[in-house]
């Protein structure tokens, strides 16, 4: 009898030690998938386990497939421990269950709400909590001819009315353009800028009950603004290729385009090289460059930034001790190595920590960035270049996130009706009443 107890407590302390091993790994699930990115999240990975003692299993899901792995995943009961993922499912996964918003809420506030970018915590509002922990995001810029606005002692171009009187000083064709606006209808592209410049003047077209209708004041004061930039652009279907290529040569004084055009402005990428000089490698025209995040119209002048925005969850099924520590690292031990997988696109939405509170946005800029040739952003451009990159993150904003309608307004964007009408409108085809109207119909079907 002594035997077989003693064989018996053996069994128990073994199947005990199985347990608390299994309970010390956990799975985590991430979109960056490209072989260098995982080697990076490897590394974060086994910082962590130095440190925790912790296993983590890094496990690459293509990002188109993640909604729907998540979903069976979550009805089987076997959802990973952490999630990343993008802004469009925080709000949906919250609802359903999918996310532990607690959890997540309880992490940010450990590591000081304070220490995050405001509008990246507000947009994961939900019912009070922040049911997700924003990791990093990119805001959409207008890009700019900073030389030629001081030579020309113009304003920063963070408003309709200084954006429209650069236009009218520093618009010359065919030498310089005073803009590049986004006209061709079937292009994202256009469907993106339209967006900003909606945001930019307190206009969407939807509220927490759906759809709404749109001020007709204020979008015409956008519809206008935007006739201004399409008659300062060269004439045809401009999209994403024109605004850089017309931008790189020196021909445009302003465009709007994401951050990832900041490598490429430097000479460092050998398949987008800027053609202002005959060195493409040169970094003439960065220097020449500023950018603006947040700029604001007549009806809204705190102004709105664009933004793409990633988070990183604790799941409903999650060992919820040990992810929360990992998210925990995540943002703090391994961020830096996190958002030094692509900088130019990954804006650290974490300024700091408590006692350091501007740690992470410095070391972001020197974070090398660059495909052919890479060097860090602070080497490129003014320090207050670098820090009005990642200043639209206070300001964060996309239509339907709010007012937790995001599923609708995306519907109403891909259609692509309100980049056919603005087109109409700056055609010159219908009037700003007869465009309001038919964008309020067709937005209203959707």
């Amino acid at each position: 009898m002594r035997i077989t107890s003693k064989l018996t407590g053996a069994l128990l302390l073994s199947a005990s030690m199985a347990t608390i091993a299994q309970a010390d790994t956990i799975r985590f699930w991430t979109t960056e998938e490209q072989p260098e990115r995982l080697a990076v999240q490897e590394e974060i990975v086994a910082a962590f386990k130095e440190k925790t003692g912790h296993d983590v299993d890094v496990i690459p899901v293509t990002e188109s497939d993640l909604v729907t792995r998540a979903t069976a995943a979550f009805a089987a009961g076997d959802l990973p421990d952490v999630i990343y993922h993008t802004l469009p499912t925080v709000l949906p996964w919250a609802e359903a269950g999918i996310i532990d918003a607690e959890t997540n809420a309880e992490i940010i506030e450990e590591l000081g709400a304070d220490t995050f970018q405001a509008g990246a915590v507000a947009m994961a509002d939900f019912e009070g909590l922040t049911a997700s922990v924003p990791v990093n995001g990119w805001t959409q810029m207008i890009v700019y001819r900073k030389d030629l606005f001081d030579e020309a002692g113009l304003e920063t171009p963070d408003s309709y009315a200084d954006i429209e009187a650069a236009v009218a000083a520093l618009h010359n064709p065919p030498d310089m353009y005073g803009f590049v606006a986004a006209t061709k209808v079937d292009e994202a592209f256009m469907s993106q800028v339209l967006e900003h410049v909606f945001l930019a003047n307190g206009v969407s077209p939807v509220d927490s009950d759906g759809f709404a209708p749109l001020d007709e004041a204020k979008t015409t004061e956008v519809l206008d603004f935007y006739k201004t930039l399409a008659e300062a652009s060269p004439p045809g279907d401009l999209f994403w290729q024109q605004s850089r290529e017309l931008y790189f040569s020196g021909n445009a004084a302003m465009i709007i385009w994401s951050p990832f055009i900041l490598d490429e402005l430097a000479g460092l990428r050998d398949s987008a090289p800027p053609t202002i000089n005959d060195d493409p490698t040169s970094t003439e025209l960065a220097s020449k460059t500023a950018v603006v995040t947040t700029f604001s119209g007549p009806s809204n002048p705190d102004g709105a930034a664009w933004a793409s925005l990633n988070y990183i969850s604790v799941t409903t099924d999650a060992n919820t001790d040990v992810a929360s520590e990992f998210v925990r690292f995540m943002m703090d031990d391994g961020y830096l190595d996190f958002l030094s997988m692509a900088p130019e696109g990954l804006f650290p939405v974490r300024t700091g920590t408590p006692d350091e509170p501007s740690k992470f946005t410095d070391g972001w800029s020197q974070l090398p960035v660059g495909v052919d040739r890479k060097a860090p952003l602070a080497d490129l451009y003014p320090a207050e270049t670098v820090a009005s990159i990642t200043v639209g993150l206070q300001t964060a904003d996309r239509w339907g996130v709010k007012e937790g309608q995001l599923s609708l307004a995306s519907k109403m964007i891909n259609s692509q009706a309100i980049n056919r009408v603005v087109r109409q409108y700056i055609d010159g085809e219908i009037d700003a009443s007869t465009a309001v109207s038919m964008m309020n119909e067709q937005l209203g079907a959707i």
